[in-house]
């Protein structure tokens, strides 16, 4: 759009010989460049995406209006226009000292004149983002030679060994035996290793030791379980949805589960990955978990105008194209959302045809069918007979209706009525009240004296009622016994607020307790009996009342609560033991269910994909062309109509990223492996290997690395193997001013870097030391906090029953609200993805590790152990020593803790141990 310019005007008024001489770029202009406009449009400073600094870069303009300076025509080049007019949409510069009339006239002068700007008079040189080290293909070769010719154990040594020579170092000596026992445990599994494990380990003196005990804990399931955590640190899992909201996302945790059991199994990493982005294709429907593990609105968080319902769908394809472009491509693609990026060759249409990829894809629940194993079946008989047994354990405790004794409101989950045992064949359920609508019932069980519920279909119950709201599939009156839960498998009363519903059994029984409830999933509390009565049938032929409502508090429901007894009903000498087993019925039910059939995972579900156009300024209310799916074209040239199907552009992605000559995902994941277990990558930026990022430390021997890697079908294992094998790894971590002094951050690797344990290692840790560790895996997680969910206001659990005491990995991830005690140990927020965790050194852990309830009640409960397992103090002392240190004490350190241990208590001694440095650290 052509503009008056002001400016223009006053040309014939200068000076003839402005107005006649020839503008010199260099004398005239890049002055008045330098003093207006390189503070923003310079260097790495490209506001608008604009670049004056450069011919090339000036000539083709920013992201807004097109070129900056169109040779011979002043009043339609933005750059003149911005400086000239004041008027302009966008006045340049916009603070600051603005140009003067002179400088304006010149400006517009060298422009008409066809802005002659000379090759080779810029002081820069433009860099071809196109030319860097990660985008070109990986390029094996053998180790330099080095002068230590015995040394080196492997080729990484002789990679790392020619580094060292290069720059006038040597390796650190050999770590003590015990102590890479202690680290290589730690690395692999994530616990310390048992004093028996130390012993045997010192006493294999054959030439297999080392590669016995590398075998021994890639087979454990430990080793998955360990593993995964860094996956799920960088690929943002939680178990809330994120945002101010925070609600849970209580179906996450089947791609926790499938991210350890694919580590166990060491399943080849271009499988894994795969799978992550088409696994509903390969069945593997919760691998598809990855694709929705970032924060998300749902549809009731978002603004009901369709400009926000736009906006949250665009948010929620970005944070897909976020993780695989950072997860397995270590690349910030997401940058390219609004603009072209900044550093990396990857243009805004790039970021739109990556997104096509995943245009179909869902944020939500999905069921699939789970297979169980034969050991998977055993376990499941064992947690459903000790479920049936806390059932009968906890009878007693349930006060007797029609007794003295108010019992609790009903609830909308599960309701007892316990009564004095009678015999009886058919038992009747009559509604008298609602707290709205027709009654509803979700199963009416009745248990006999021997806790069998005797009312069930299986056993031959037979149900009758006084009418049915019937929707088919939903709510029928076969659903009242048969054995399943929730409002989808229901019985509805056709009478709003009344009715009756009645069982037969198959023969006479004698009965104490009818169970029932509206929703036992939780999902609805309305259509509530809150007034009824129970009856059962007597020989003669009439009815007597067992139970009734009348004896209940009145329902209110604000107050509406899960349990059928709460430990309020009863004596403080009961309420502690009844919590317990409720505590424990509670988990295996977790576990039940966690082991059904039909699984629900929160994961990716999949439609039609929406058309996708490139976005001016990332606003999904500036479309600009449309694209279809292809790879960032730096990278390759694979591309699909913009019709395809589905499923088959996710395929197509997930080939493109796992092809053996794509040349960043192998190195990407070696970097990652690497980084587990030497605490920084050989790349230090391990989401970002664009320009942005660090260069490697050591390029030739990620790139052998990289190449082994795919070599040996995408093995993790054998590359864990290959690098704790090695002379490197093996190395003490004995500290050299001379060698610090070159290279202070140990990137060189002239020793083994000093870490210290991850929070989640520490508490495992403990438990594990002391034998409370509850090895159980998989299933819904259990809580770190009073709920699972919500807005603020988290109140930390602090004592924990059996299902507390699993492995860290296994807890419930509430974003932005770390672990009260272990969560100070710079474990993440799970808001954003965390390639790797810096360790911070603050009061607030020695306060929470020496202060905490956990490890005061788990440094009880180790001495516990130590002092029913032998009598003798100097003993006790050598076995919390070998336990929590796997080491003897030395003569000074045990007449030190036997004083301690005698003043104050052997829980004491456990107490500073856990808190030294010496069991933080890895050795």
């Amino acid at each position: 759009m052509k503009r008056f310019l002001p400016t223009l005007l006053l040309l014939p008024l200068l000076p003839g010989w402005l107005a006649a001489a020839e503008i010199d770029f260099v004398r005239d202009v890049r002055p008045i460049l330098e003093k207006h406009c390189y503070e923003c449009h310079a260097g790495d400073v490209r506001k608008s995406g604009l670049r004056l600094d450069i011919r090339s870069e000036a000539m083709k303009g920013g992201e807004l209006y097109g070129e900056a300076i169109l040779p011979g025509e002043p009043g339609d080049s933005p750059l003149v226009q911005f400086i000239a007019d004041e008027n302009a949409d966008l006045v340049m510069p916009p603070d600051g000292e603005r140009p003067t009339a002179a400088e304006i006239a010149t400006l517009t002068q060298w422009v008409e004149q066809g802005a002659n700007w000379p090759d080779g008079v810029d002081r820069v040189k433009l860099e071809d983002p196109r030319d860097h080290w990660s985008f070109k293909p990986v390029a094996a070769s053998d180790p330099p030679p080095t002068k230590n010719t015995t040394w080196a154990r492997s080729e990484i040594d002789r990679f790392i060994l020619a580094r060292l020579e290069e720059a006038g170092l040597q390796p650190s000596p050999e770590a003590d035996r015990r102590d890479w026992l202690r680290r290589v445990t730690y690395d692999l599994i994530g616990l310390p290793p048992t004093p028996q494990e130390v012993e045997a380990f010192l006493a294999d003196d054959s030439d297999q030791a080392y590669q016995r005990v590398i075998d021994r804990l890639l087979a454990s399931p430990r080793y998955g379980e360990r593993w995964a955590q860094h996956w799920l640190d960088v690929a943002r899992y939680a178990d809330t949805h994120g945002f101010e909201v925070n609600t849970e996302r209580p179906n996450a945790w089947p791609y926790r589960d499938y991210v350890i059991e694919s580590l166990n199994e060491d399943k080849p990493y271009d499988q894994f990955v795969r799978e992550q982005l088409a696994g509903d294709t390969m069945d593997e429907i919760p691998a598809t978990g990855f694709l929705v593990t970032a924060s998300v609105l749902l549809p009731g968080q978002i603004g009901k105008d369709e400009a926000s319902k736009r906006l949250a769908r665009q948010d929620s394809l970005d944070e897909i194209v976020t993780n695989i472009g950072t997860v397995f491509l270590g690349l910030t693609v997401n940058c390219a959302r609004c603009h072209n990026h900044k550093f990396d060759p990857i243009s805004q249409r790039d970021y739109y045809e990556m997104q096509a990829f995943i245009s179909g894809v869902e944020y939500k629940d999905r069921s699939y069918e789970k297979p169980l194993t034969a050991e998977q079946e055993q376990q499941l008989l064992a947690w459903k007979q000790r479920h049936a047994e806390i059932d009968q354990l906890l009878v007693p405790f349930a006060p007797l209706a029609g007794s003295n004794t108010k019992r609790s409101m009903v609830n909308s989950f599960e309701n007892w009525d316990r009564f004095e045992p009678i015999r009886t064949q058919q038992v009747r359920f009559t509604i008298l009240k609602t707290n709205k609508y027709e009654p509803c019932l979700d199963e009416l069980e009745v248990f006999n004296t021997q806790g069998e519920n005797v009312a069930a279909a299986k056993r031959g119950g037979k149900p009758s009622s006084s009418g049915d709201n019937v929707n088919v599939n939903r709510h029928e009156l076969r659903f009242v016994n048969d054995g399943n839960y929730g409002n989808s498998r229901s019985w509805m009363s056709n009478a709003v607020e009344g009715g009756w519903v009645s069982i037969e059994f198959a023969q006479p029984e004698e009965i104490d307790r009818v169970v029932w409830g509206r929703d036992r999933n939780g999902k609805f509390s309305d259509r509530l009996a809150i007034e009824y009565v129970i009856d059962v049938l007597s020989e003669d032929g009439t009815w007597q009342r067992v139970a009734s409502s009348d004896d209940r508090v009145d329902f209110q429901q604000a107050k509406n609560a899960h349990a059928p007894i709460t430990a309020a009903e009863l004596p403080p000498t009961e309420a502690k033991q009844f919590e317990a087993l409720r505590q424990e019925q509670a988990s295996l039910a977790s576990q039940i269910n966690s082991f059904d059939g039909t699984q629900t995972v929160f994961a990716g579900v999949f439609r039609e994909p929406d058309a996708i156009r490139v976005l001016g300024r990332g606003s999904p209310e500036m479309p600009k062309e449309a694209v279809g799916p292809a790879v960032i074209d730096i990278l390759g040239d694979v591309e699909l109509p913009q019709d395809a199907d589905e499923a088959k552009r996710r395929q197509t992605l997930a080939d493109w990223i796992t092809q053996p000559d794509n040349p960043l995902t192998a190195r990407v994941m070696v970097n990652r492996i690497w980084q587990g277990h030497f605490g920084m990558g050989l790349v230090e930026t391990a989401n970002d290997f664009g320009r942005n990022g660090t260069t490697p430390s050591h390029p030739k021997m990620l790139d052998w690395l990289s190449h082994q890697f795919v070599a040996q079908g995408w093995s993790m294992k054998a590359l864990h193997r290959e690098i704790v094998l090695s002379a490197t790894y093996r190395q003490s971590t004995r500290f050299d001013p001379r060698a610090a002094e070159f290279d202070a951050d140990d990137r060189l690797l002239w020793r083994y870097p000093l870490r210290r344990l991850s929070g989640e290692a520490i508490r495992d840790s403990i438990l594990a030391i002391n034998g409370e560790l509850n090895l159980s895996m998989g299933g819904p997680g259990f809580s770190l906090f009073d709920k699972r969910g919500g807005l603020s206001g988290f109140k930390p659990i602090e004592s924990f029953g059996d299902e507390g005491l699993r492995r860290m990995i296994y807890s419930h991830r509430v974003r932005r609200e770390r672990d009260a005690v272990f969560g100070a140990f710079d474990c993440p927020d799970f808001g954003q993805s965390t390639p790797r965790r810096r360790e911070s050194t603050t009061a607030i852990q020695a306060l929470n590790m020496f202060n905490s309830r956990f490890v005061i009640e788990h440094s009880q409960k180790l001495a516990e152990r130590v002092e029913q397992a032998m009598p003798e103090p100097s003993d006790q002392i050598d076995h919390v020593y070998e336990l929590v240190l796997n080491r003897a004490p030395s003569e000074e350190e045990r007449s030190d803790a036997l004083l301690v241990a005698e003043q104050h208590g052997l829980a004491t001694v456990c107490r500073v141990l856990l808190n030294s440095n010496e069991f933080l650290y890895i050795p």
